[in-house]
């Protein structure tokens, strides 16, 4: 059988439309500055001027995920009066070993 669907066009065109109607789907983007491991007593001792070291130096790329998968690293900008995120490195796009 050749590269044709069901419907008759070539697989890599009902991809194309396929990835069309899902390019409005909204995701989360979100940046991950770093994180650690606390006991509950020191969870519950926190307070207002708590100070929590985490697992990422300061001079470290930060985590950018898109609803809770790595996709790539960038560091902290300014926007404005907002923090923004520039894009240094994209997470590698081959798919994970089985």
């Amino acid at each position: 059988m050749s590269d044709m669907s069901h419907t008759g066009l070539p697989k890599d065109v009902g991809i194309a439309a396929n990835f069309r109607l899902l390019q409005d789907v909204d995701v989360r983007l979100s940046v991950e500055v770093g994180g650690t491991n606390l006991k509950l007593r020191e969870l519950l001792a926190l307070g207002e001027s708590s100070v929590i070291e985490l697992d990422r130096y300061a001079n470290e790329l930060l985590d950018v995920l898109v609803n809770g998968t790595l996709i790539g690293r960038g560091e902290v900008v300014t926007v404005g009066d907002r923090f923004g995120i520039r894009i240094t490195e994209l997470a590698d796009q081959a798919p994970p070993a089985l």
